[in-house]
């Protein structure tokens, strides 16, 4: 061959270059608006200081919402903004990491991969369709069974719903032909993705441990010297919970009924898998002691010498690493937890450091005095339904509890509203108002991404499901609350 006919190598083609940072639009409206309000002066009887840190919040905030980064990045950066500004010092910035409030939170991720990693999770919900599913409604209570029994240890209703249920729950829509794509939704699959939908925000309502931002509303309410425990959680929703979780899927079955309204296959599918997965395995039973120990160091904490909810969670989960249930790659494979640790630090810091400034007291005295002569009750139900339907702006429990709780259950209580029922009702709410859109909270866009539900009916349905359960917590709930003595 000629040197004519060789021909060159071609030059390495280099990659071309992705911008992995930050969505710019997103990010000027964040900085924009954190910027205009740090340079608004300060109203009379607020620190300088104090109104630069809620500069900050509502920037933090803003952030989350429009998502810029990672909700974790961008809580990140917002401890940055404290300390670079002078607002805060970096002691005060980072004390979060050190809150017991936000342990117990991660630490209960941690015991939640339990449940998933050795199939307890999963044999929990095919025993509840053997037991209830052989009519759609049974089955439609058989899904929200299992999502009851596994909230108060897996504090993302994501995995719970999303990881647990909706998998079931899909394979029987499909036993039955129902796939959301051909014109056989209303067979079966939709009314048991709204059923499983909304019986999750039910029970994350009902457990202190059950929603990832619980805790935060706890530990915001405790800085007012509002103290609200796991058995006290518990036991305030336990009948409205009850009563909602029988109530609401019987009333999407009369106004969004199935097709199918009896389902022996799906109970039977259900048998056959539990033959499938065999006897409970060495490390199902382990997972399930380690369950019941901490419901039990949870509910008699107060005889136990007021035994600390993160004790007890970590006491579980330095007991599923000694038997081998979980492992520490385990631990650090937990993204969630870890993410949670670190968005929840920060804003735990900042809500905290925003009432040892004096910004909430004062909001509460300015507010407070608005409706000075106003009975509590009419007062206290005008700021629940406010806080309620203001999460149709929200796309995240998180945002919206982190915002909008501490402010508002100071006002409850300027106005007379008994401290401990004002901080139990809007953290109830804080889980109710997830109920009425598609992306109001974690599980909703996985659920309504199936498909199953157009979203004008997803919407719709919403809508009159938050209307009952106002009814039920407000009603049933009020009654019950006056025998616990709240009020």
């Amino acid at each position: 061959m000629s040197a004519a006919t060789v021909k060159p190598t071609p030059a390495p083609m280099l990659p071309r270059f992705h911008w992995a940072g930050a969505r710019p639009v997103p990010l000027l409206v964040t900085l924009l608006l954190g910027i205009a309000l740090w340079f608004v002066p300060a109203p009379a009887g607020v620190e300088p200081n104090a109104w630069h840190l809620l500069a900050i919040f509502v920037a933090t905030i803003v952030g989350i919402i429009a998502k810029p980064l990672p909700m974790g990045a961008v809580a990140m950066l917002g401890i940055v903004a404290t300390v670079i500004t002078g607002t805060l010092n970096i002691t005060q910035a980072l004390s979060g990491f050190g809150n017991n409030t936000i342990w117990l939170i991660v630490t209960a991720f941690f015991v939640s991969r339990g449940f998933i990693k050795t199939g307890l999770g999963t044999r929990i919900a095919y025993l509840f369709v053997a037991l209830l599913g052989k009519k759609t409604l049974g089955l439609g209570y058989g899904l929200v069974a299992t999502d009851l029994v596994l909230a108060p240890a897996i504090p993302s209703n994501t995995a719970r719903a999303g990881g647990v249920v909706f998998p079931i729950l899909k394979a029987v829509s499909k036993a039955y032909g129902s796939e959301p794509d051909d014109g056989t939704s209303r067979k079966i699959g939709a009314f048991l993705t709204k059923a499983a939908f909304q019986g999750t925000v039910i029970t994350s309502a009902m457990f202190l441990t059950a929603m990832a931002a619980n805790p935060l509303a706890a530990k915001l309410a405790g800085d007012m010297k509002i103290t609200i425990t796991w058995g006290s959680w518990a036991l305030a929703a336990l009948v409205p919970g009850i009563v909602s979780l029988l109530a609401i899927p019987y009333l999407l079955y009369k106004i969004y009924p199935p097709e199918i309204k009896e389902t022996p296959a799906a109970a039977q599918l259900a048998k056959d898998k539990l033959a499938e997965m065999g006897k409970m395995k060495v490390e199902e039973w382990m997972m399930l002691g380690v369950f019941v120990l901490l419901l039990v160091l949870w509910i008699f904490a107060p005889q136990l010498g007021n035994l600390d909810a993160t004790v007890a969670a970590l006491t579980g989960l330095g007991v599923l690493l000694l038997m081998g249930v979980l492992t520490w790659d385990d631990i650090r494979k937990e993204e969630g937890a870890w993410d949670t640790l670190v968005w929840f630090s920060a804003l735990v810091m900042m809500a905290t450091m925003l009432n040892t400034l004096g910004f909430i007291p004062w909001f509460s005295k300015s507010v407070g005095g608005m409706v000075t002569g106003v009975n509590w009750v009419w007062a206290f139900l005008a700021l629940s339904l406010v806080y309620f339907y203001s999460h149709y702006l929200f796309a995240s429990n998180t945002a919206h509890v982190s915002s909008m709780y501490a402010a508002f259950l100071a006002v409850a209580v300027a106005v007379g509203t008994p401290p401990l029922l004002a901080a139990l009702v809007l953290a109830f709410f804080s889980n109710l108002f997830s109920s009425m859109t598609h992306y109001g909270t974690g599980p909703a866009p996985v659920l309504f991404g199936s498909g199953y539900v157009p979203l004008g009916t997803w919407w719709r349905l919403g809508f009159v499901v938050s209307l009952v359960n106002i009814v039920i917590w407000l009603g049933v709930g009020g009654l019950w609350w006056k025998v616990l003595g709240l009020w």
